[in-house]
């Protein structure tokens, strides 16, 4: 005979199933740079070289998480539920020496996602650059 369990149990065991399984994003681990939490060990890494570069004058304005809307051909690109869709560099500053500003997103494994904004991102003219 099968155990039973009340529904606010179920719904605590799948809310923790879920938690569990969900993790970060291909295994990253959160990490606290300067006092700034990033998502991943490897941004963390490039904000400090990027903060290090800052310091030296190499360069400057150095911004993090800048937010772009997507557009389309006809207007906004729409998420399912119908918001604008964005994208969030990880970093965005002006390099001197090739005196340009630079859009960098710092991925180990580029998704899908990813993969779709960044060319949408070409089509509006901002090339993302990837570390």
């Amino acid at each position: 005979m099968a155990e039973k369990i009340t529904a606010a149990d179920y719904v605590a065991m799948t809310q923790a199933d879920t938690k569990a399984d969900k993790g970060r994003v291909r295994g990253t681990k959160r990490i606290c740079v300067q006092g700034i939490m990033f998502q991943s060990t490897r941004e963390g890494e490039r904000f400090a070289d990027l903060r290090n570069l800052e310091r030296a004058g190499i360069i400057r304005d150095l911004k993090l998480q800048v937010p772009y809307e997507l557009q389309g051909r006809d207007g906004p690109v729409l998420t399912p539920t119908g918001r604008v869709m964005i994208y969030k560099a990880d970093f965005v500053y002006f390099d001197k020496r090739i005196d340009a500003q630079v859009v960098e997103d710092s991925k180990g494994h580029p998704t899908d996602t990813f993969k779709m904004k960044r060319a949408i991102l070409a089509a509006q003219g901002v090339d993302v650059v990837t570390t």
